[in-house]
């Protein structure tokens, strides 16, 4: 059972560090509101994480990847809420208001528990996660040991090593506060951020299988 934790943890390591969506809210979420708001988010991400995990070990995901109906539905869903997210970030990009106190106001999109929602509602909506767990849990399952039981320890050696790279990356957030505290960046990152969202979303609503 050790093997094949270390083993699973090797390969989802791999694929945590790589730049992608979950990376690019975190990060956008330490410049405009801060490492609270970014730990909130992450956490969000990585709760999102563990529901796909245990999804897959009790078999749901197995019925949503088999389901044509059920994956287009969720593709399509995850495609328009990340669209929707990424022009909202854009047009905050193209603002001209004073970033810097906005950052200091209330977060109207509800604060910490705001952030912890968009991160899991980000993750949860990507169907593809659950098309890798379906994939990959299968693969590193002992035999003789319990599915849902491995499952579940599969999908938190997963959320520990996404936590820890989100960790490093709100730090390092953190050391270049000066430069990213910059009205220009801030709207720079936004629409960065933004576009980075509608082309995830594009790309996942013109995705197959």
């Amino acid at each position: 059972m050790m093997q094949a934790l270390l083993s699973f943890a090797v390969v989802a390591g791999m694929l945590t560090v790589v730049p992608g969506l979950d990376t690019a809210i975190v990060l956008r979420a330490a410049v405009s509101r801060g490492r609270r708001y970014a730990f909130a988010t992450a956490l969000g991400v990585g709760s999102g994480t563990l529901v796909w995990g245990v999804a897959a070990a009790a078999g749901v995901s197995a019925l949503v990847a088999a389901s044509q109906v059920g994956y287009t539905a969720l593709r399509i869903a995850g495609a328009l809420y990340l669209i929707w997210m990424g022009i909202g970030m854009i047009r905050q990009g193209f603002r001209h208001s004073d970033l810097t106190q906005a950052a200091a106001e209330p977060d109207s999109s509800g604060g910490m528990l705001g952030a912890w929602a968009r991160g899991l509602g980000t993750n949860l909506l990507n169907p593809k996660m659950g098309v890798f767990y379906i994939a990959m849990l299968p693969q590193f399952l002992p035999p003789g040991a319990p599915p849902l039981l491995m499952g579940c320890a599969l999908a938190v050696v997963h959320n520990l090593e996404g936590m820890a790279w989100f960790t490093a990356v709100i730090l390092a957030a953190g050391l270049a506060k000066t430069w990213l505290s910059r009205d220009s960046v801030r709207r720079m990152m936004d629409t960065v951020t933004g576009t980075v969202l509608v082309a995830f979303g594009v790309k996942l609503a013109a995705s197959h299988r």
